[in-house]
């Protein structure tokens, strides 16, 4: 079997497996559950790969990933707010599916309209989002915390299934002792939630975040009940720039393969990897092979990025194959929606990330 044509996305599923197999024995050793977010991989079969490690479900960041991963894991959380009537209408069709799923909320003008909206007997559980400081959604406040949890109790049709409490830029502060600093503030606010909750008689069952940058610190502090870990399995610059602890270090098993296609000028190469080919949101990937060490990339428009060689340094040849570290790898999957699988170094198939996108819905 040959190497697939350029740019794809290259899985290394022993690197893969490993991953997998670290963060659930970190989980299984705190006594936390597992619920990996899926927004990282979008696919069915990692989705398996992690439920058949002990994973208690997965997360989903948007209503169509839920809808194409449905299935693939005993249960499904969606993680952020929605509030429109034809996106309840989904979530109805998915629970008449028979489809174990939980929902966050952070509003209580959604629970009217949602409830209408659920199939006769159907039966919803709702989590609490709750905002550490970031300010993107979640209440803002303890006392909104109790008075969300009561009005979600209060409706036969929803089950109250406790918050939601995810930081996610900390998760990408460089040294772990400033992560640390970091998440004992924030978890402040969280502590505080709870006790409220608990003083109410509405203590949360579940209390789930968390990520890889955190997964360590979030085991430590033991306010968090289910971790939402996701880029551990493929790994990222961003990441592996990070000081991670816990269970690191884990393994890049997602690479982006690129190829020389002119060397007609001195100083630098073209390959044929964009904008179209990988996230430029966390800033350019990373040279892993192929070129000379030091070397660096720049993204040149849609089709087409740059390598600058060091002084001195030859030029790869055209037709160079070029192994690429991608800085985002979230949004990276999102653009390609095929892994081609690697074992042993050797080409093993291919597996769909079935959720990327949004489905065309209207």
């Amino acid at each position: 079997m040959t190497l697939p044509s350029t740019p794809c996305l290259m899985l290394d599923l022993d690197a893969l497996d490993r991953n997998v197999a670290r963060m659930a024995d970190h989980a299984r050793a705190h006594g936390l559950a597992l619920r990996p977010h899926a927004k990282t991989h979008k696919s069915r079969a990692i989705a398996a790969l992690q439920a058949k490690a002990g994973a208690s479900g997965i997360c989903c960041a948007t209503l169509y990933e839920v809808e194409q991963l449905a299935g693939a894991a005993r249960s499904i959380l969606l993680t952020s707010p929605i509030v429109t009537a034809d996106k309840f209408a989904r979530i109805a069709a998915l629970l008449s599916d028979g489809i174990d799923l939980a929902m966050v909320v952070d509003h209580p003008a959604v629970l009217p309209p949602l409830a209408e909206a659920l199939p006769a007997g159907g039966r919803l559980r709702l989590l609490v989002d709750v905002d550490p400081g970031s300010g993107r959604t979640g209440v803002g406040i303890p006392a909104d915390a109790v008075a969300l949890a009561q009005a979600i109790r209060a409706e036969p049709r929803f089950v109250y299934g406790g918050i939601q409490f995810y930081c996610g830029s900390e998760q990408h502060i460089v040294a772990l002792a400033e992560r640390r600093a970091a998440i004992a503030a924030r978890n402040v606010r969280l502590a505080e939630t709870i006790a409220a909750l608990d003083a109410a008689g509405l203590a949360p069952l579940v209390v789930t975040g968390g990520g890889t940058g955190t997964h360590g610190i979030d085991a430590d502090a033991g306010l968090l009940t289910e971790l939402q870990c996701g880029s551990y399995i493929l790994m990222d610059q961003d990441y592996g720039a990070c000081e991670l602890g816990g269970a690191a270090p884990f393994e890049q098993a997602l690479t982006l393969h690129a190829t020389v296609v002119s060397a007609s000028h001195p100083g630098f190469v073209t390959l044929d990897a964009g904008t179209k080919a990988i996230a430029t949101d966390a800033g350019a990937p990373r040279v892993l092979a192929g070129a000379p060490a030091d070397c660096r990339y720049r993204f040149k428009g849609d089709e087409f990025g740059w390598i600058d060689l060091p002084a001195g340094s030859p030029a790869p040849p055209i037709g160079t194959r070029v192994v690429l570290m991608p800085s985002h790898c979230d949004p990276t999957v999102n653009l390609h929606g095929v892994y081609h699988l690697l074992r042993g170094g050797e080409p093993a198939g291919m597996w769909t990330a079935e959720a990327r996108g949004y489905g065309g819905h209207p």
